[in-house]
């Protein structure tokens, strides 16, 4: 989640966030759940899980080149016991212009 510079007023970050213990649980956690039981091979049942997105957000600096943008989301879930974080990125994969990031060693994802 870093490089990422919105101090031109260009992108934005949003967050929705699903607590789900004890309640009816919305279509978006049954596809976190299904993609968690389907990847790690478990029975996983969510008791919340938050999903942020950075919609449009260039790269940092965002004063060398504002119009490459990237639109990707962090799923944070977790059953009380166990936590996971999907990473989901627009198709097409990174649009930053990764050789004129400060940083070189880009990857998409985590370590």
């Amino acid at each position: 989640w870093d490089n990422a510079d919105f101090s031109r007023g260009i992108g934005t970050t949003f967050y929705q966030e699903f607590p789900t213990l004890n309640m009816a649980k919305p279509p978006f956690v049954r596809d976190v759940e299904a993609k968690v039981r389907r990847y790690m091979r478990s029975s996983y049942s969510a008791a919340w899980t938050l999903k942020i997105t950075w919609e449009k957000a260039p790269a940092y600096a965002a004063s060398t080149d504002a119009r490459r943008t990237n639109t990707y989301q962090a799923i944070l879930t977790t059953d009380g016991f166990r936590s996971y974080v999907l990473m989901l990125y627009q198709e097409g994969g990174m649009q930053w212009d990764y050789t004129r990031l400060a940083a070189t060693n880009v990857i998409i994802g985590y370590t």
